[in-house]
């Protein structure tokens, strides 16, 4: 008999087993039920086929939802949780940069936020702390509706990271 993944163990786990292992990967609620109701996932490409296309039909308030869990970039993420595992490696550029580029990072932070109303948010993975302060930097420079398009695609990178990590054989 084959060994269970980690997919099946998703097919086939109680609504709020399942839910809080897919609020790991996305903190949006609504991404997560529209993801419960469409299980079983015959692999892990139609589990992110399904995801990238529950994630484009979100509401803003539903990307704010889940941008409310992420934390600032250069901030540890605090608990001993999978997502805040998650978020402390994906962050690790950051926490190895200068004193002088961290500085420049929680000066980006506040002016992101005062100027875009929540977390800037980026696909930090393999990025050092320079390259996401240079992309917070010209980031700073969209309008709000482009932002939001750009804010929007970092999270489906970020998502679709997290479902392979949480549920690929």
């Amino acid at each position: 008999m084959p060994e269970e993944t980690p997919l099946d163990r998703l097919n086939a786990a109680e609504p709020a087993q399942a839910e809080q292992a897919l609020l790991a990967c996305c903190a949006s609620r609504r991404w997560a039920d529209e993801l419960l109701v469409r299980r079983p996932y015959h692999d892990i490409a139609g589990l992110r086929q399904v995801s990238h296309t529950v994630l484009e039909s979100l509401t803003w308030n539903d990307v704010a939802e889940a941008l409310a869990a992420h934390p600032r970039i250069g901030e540890r993420a605090d608990g001993a949780g999978q997502e805040a595992g998650w978020s402390r490696a994906e962050q690790a550029g950051a926490a190895a940069s200068s004193a002088t580029t961290q500085e420049d990072l929680v000066a980006g932070n506040v002016a992101y936020e005062e100027r875009f109303g929540h977390v800037f948010l980026i696909c930090a993975t393999g990025l050092s702390g320079e390259a996401m302060l240079g992309a917070l930097r010209q980031r700073l420079g969209n309008d709000p509706d482009t932002e939001q398009g750009v804010v929007r695609a970092e999270l489906a990178k970020i998502v679709d990271l997290r479902l392979g990590k949480a549920f690929a054989s």
